[in-house]
């Protein structure tokens, strides 16, 4: 049966551009191991977030766990904060539900780490890489099991839903605000405010002052080597730097892990 040339030559090109559009589709859309598909976000580990890109993501990382602080683990070296949550600082307090009017509070960056640990426990962890910040640490969303422990951390009360860069824990923050558990029990100051705040107090009290803003994150040499802390580390306060043993002042966590230095773990 005779056909006319352009009539072939239109459904050549319709089969053809249903295949490109079907070979286009991301592998990531194939291969998806979470629901959740958070846009940009970034981490709060530093004076300054760094953002992630999509250029940044990596395959996803799995092993035991290490508990840094209540919103970053270590895994076999790889350095990992949640993706769209913020935990209460190691140093800091929260305000307690046993309202007496004499200020009750609670520490909750330390309960937050010692809940993370029991989220992650001893086996296998799994996360999901949603890309690097500023400071080349992974972003990602971690799963014990079944359990999103990012998921879990805001829904128990032990972190905020991170708004400002990420909206993908909005519910599990509402539900827990509800319940009024954990950070929602009594009015608090946020992680972020708490941060803002210990680095003003250190940069109104510490000894030098840089072009590119105030250095007053502390660079200490110990027998585990050489750690840096920032303002709202547990053991600010009781660190002396001395600089005749090499120990010096940083001005930003960009310069400290370029010149060697790494963070302190909390837990």
């Amino acid at each position: 049966m005779f056909r006319p040339r352009f009539l072939v030559y239109a459904t050549r090109q319709l089969v053809a551009a249903a295949l490109g559009a079907t070979l286009a589709i991301p592998a990531a859309i194939w291969g998806t191991t979470s629901a959740r598909m958070p846009g940009p976000s970034v981490v709060s580990g530093g004076a300054m977030p760094g953002q992630a890109t999509p250029e940044s993501r990596q395959p996803g990382i799995q092993g035991i766990a290490r508990v840094v602080d209540g919103d970053t683990i270590e895994i076999d070296g790889t350095r990992i904060r949640l993706e769209g949550i913020d935990a209460p600082e190691g140093d800091q307090q929260c305000a307690s539900r046993a309202g007496d009017g004499k200020g009750s509070t609670w520490r909750c960056g330390q309960v937050a780490t010692e809940e993370l640990q029991r989220l992650v426990g001893r086996t296998p962890v799994r996360c999901d890489s949603r890309g690097l910040d500023k400071y080349g640490r992974t972003l990602a969303i971690c799963f014990s099991g079944a359990t999103d422990v990012n998921a879990e951390m805001v829904r128990r009360g032990f972190a905020w839903a991170f708004v400002k860069y990420s909206s993908v824990y909005v519910a599990e923050e509402a539900e827990a605000r509800t319940r009024g558990v954990g950070i929602w029990q009594a009015p608090t100051v946020t992680a972020w405010d708490h941060r803002a705040g210990r680095w003003a107090q250190a940069r109104d009290t510490g000894p030098v002052k840089g072009t590119s803003g105030d250095c007053v994150i502390k660079g200490n040499i110990t027998n585990g080597g050489r750690i840096y802390h920032m303002p709202w580390s547990p053991w600010y306060e009781k660190v002396r730097i001395e600089t005749t043993k090499g120990e010096r002042w940083f001005c930003n966590e960009n310069e400290a892990v370029a010149a060697g230095w790494r963070p302190v773990r909390v837990h």
